[in-house]
């Protein structure tokens, strides 16, 4: 709980009475079980029955590249003891629930659960290394788009509109991007695909702000409309005339100098895409401004109590409009990145990823740092699945994709840590 001393729209100043609420019986156990459950699911199908007869293969960087570390590391005792320690965590949180231990014991635990996946894979392959850079570049990369995507879902929601049309701004983004990186240049396709992006969440902020739509409907529509106007375009102009309208550059890798000659980080970091480093600093600029700046600070009175903020003298309309409309931009960037990494527009080219960065943006419980957390892990998930199909094609790929998901599901249901949206979030305002 907090309460607020709000003084005047210009010395805005905010007395935070925080008091820790107690840990819930569901998450207490839920928490704890599932900690108890990946550590003994990690001894047995790990360590138990793992490899026992070869060691893991790990490099750390791409075959052929110049000064590669790689190692052998036994597999089977790596399980054991990240398995042990994932049990004793879920035994401490039992014993000993303190709410802000939770997100540590949770990252500890699913930490060492990915270790000892990444060892038993690396111990499938009897002959090649197993890339860890390579893997952890690709989880990052396809991570961007949903980051991006789930950061404007922070700057809507937090400010009290629901947005459900992520993945319309982000197709709408790449469509454009497209066309105008292909007449114009990656550059202004960029600037294009975040313009297409602001241009429907304008639409979303009118009808949801002014016109009182229902936000969760509207967004539906807006995903409808952009599938459906980027579709036509695409058949009418830019299929007929793929040279001319739908060959945009791709974006070459740029090496930061000195970063990106540090080991395993630099590659991981500081030798990549300029979207990927867009991407980095709007991580910081957003996490700065919403808790560090009196814009934030007045964005989330709005999203928590927008009658209260209007008594002192804040626009609660406006900050909504320009929040969602700068949230709608980056979605749209987000769209961009799909275009300079493939290359081509093809249709509905995000393929659901804006729902994607909605449920990462659920998951991180409406922060930008959980949302980059929740989307990372997505980005792994996915960058497991062709991983898993080469190293150990007995297992589905598919049952590492839906983890994120269940993972999703379980926060939503309270199990593992209690998720509340902005009180605000979906309810409009209208001024006395």
């Amino acid at each position: 709980m907090s309460t607020a001393t709000m003084q005047s729209p210009d010395e805005l100043t905010v007395e935070h009475v925080v008091t820790r609420a107690p840990v819930s019986r569901a998450q207490r156990w839920g928490a704890g079980i599932a900690l108890i459950l990946i550590g003994l699911l990690t001894i047995w199908r790990f360590g138990i029955d793992g490899h026992h007869d070869q060691d893991a293969k790990i490099q750390l960087g791409a075959t052929g590249a110049a000064h590669v570390p790689h190692f052998s590391i036994p597999a089977v005792p790596v399980a054991w003891v990240a398995g042990i320690i994932t049990v004793l965590l879920g035994l401490l949180w039992l014993a000993v629930p303190r709410r802000r231990w939770f997100g540590l014991i949770m990252g500890i635990g699913i930490g060492l659960f990915v270790v000892a996946l990444i060892c038993w894979l690396a111990s499938a392959s009897s002959s090649a290394f197993v890339d860890v850079v390579g893997l952890l570049t690709s989880s990052i990369n396809l991570a961007v788009p949903l980051i991006l995507g789930a950061l404007c879902g922070v700057m809507c929601e937090r400010s009290g509109v629901i947005n459900v049309a992520i993945e319309g701004q982000m197709l709408a983004g790449a469509w454009t991007s497209a066309l105008i990186g292909t007449v114009v240049g990656a550059a202004a396709g960029m600037l294009a695909g975040a313009f297409a992006g602001a241009l429907l969440g304008a639409l979303l902020a009118v009808f949801a702000i002014k016109y009182l739509v229902n936000q969760v409907v509207l967004g539906v529509v807006l995903n409808v409309l952009a599938a459906g106007l980027t579709g036509f375009f695409y058949d009418a102009f830019m299929q007929p005339h793929t040279q001319a309208l739908n060959q945009p550059p791709l974006l070459d890798p740029i090496k930061i100098p000195l970063l990106g000659d540090i080991p395993v980080i630099g590659p991981l970091f500081f030798d990549t895409s300029i979207i990927v480093y867009i991407t980095y600093v709007l991580i910081v600029a957003v996490d700065v401004w919403l808790f560090r700046t009196r814009w934030g600070l007045r964005t989330r009175a709005v999203g928590e109590h927008p009658k209260a903020a209007d008594t002192v003298g804040i626009n609660v309309l406006g900050m909504r409009y320009r929040n969602v409309i700068i949230g709608g931009a980056i979605a749209g960037l987000g769209g961009s990145y799909f275009i300079f990494e493939v290359g081509q527009f093809q249709k509905n080219i995000t393929s659901g990823q804006g729902f994607i960065a909605l449920a990462a943006l659920i998951f991180g419980r409406w922060s930008p740092r959980g949302a980059v957390a929740a989307a990372l892990l997505f980005g792994f998930a996915s960058a497991m699945q062709v991983t898993l199909s080469i190293n150990a094609p007995a297992i589905p790929s598919t049952f590492v994709a839906m983890v994120p998901y269940i993972a999703t599901i379980l926060a939503v249901a309270g199990l593992v840590g209690k998720v509340r949206a902005p009180a605000a979030d979906g309810e409009p305002y209208v001024k006395d």
